[in-house]
């Protein structure tokens, strides 16, 4: 494997981790002004690993942060209310644009 290809790879997975526990954050705390200072805290965490360049120590990394996510999951996670399983999802359609059954047409045959 590449070095390039190694490194999008490692950025993709950083930058979902990243994302998956500021939204688990999210889940547990919902006034922004709380949920920001613990962001910030997530943050200091990747910028103290951002120069481990050891693939194994990195992967190390990764393994526990991955593990203390799994382990503060939220039970019952926020779901907003127009994505997949939110309250207002499919609510309201649009009609679909099939054909019309036309019945007096069709009683004249």
């Amino acid at each position: 494997m590449s070095t390039s290809s190694f490194s999008a790879a490692h950025k993709s997975c950083v930058k979902s981790l990243y994302r998956r526990m500021l939204k688990n954050e999210l889940d547990w705390v919902v006034r922004r002004d709380i949920w920001r200072g613990r962001a910030m805290m997530i943050r200091a965490e990747f910028e103290r690993n951002r120069d481990v360049h050891n693939p194994r120590a990195l992967a190390e990394i990764l393994q526990k942060a991955e593990a203390d996510l799994a382990a503060k999951q939220h039970p019952d996670p926020y779901i907003a209310s127009t994505m997949p399983g939110g309250t207002k999802w499919e609510r309201n359609l649009p009609p679909t644009i099939a054909p019309i059954y036309d019945h007096l047409a069709a009683g004249h045959h």
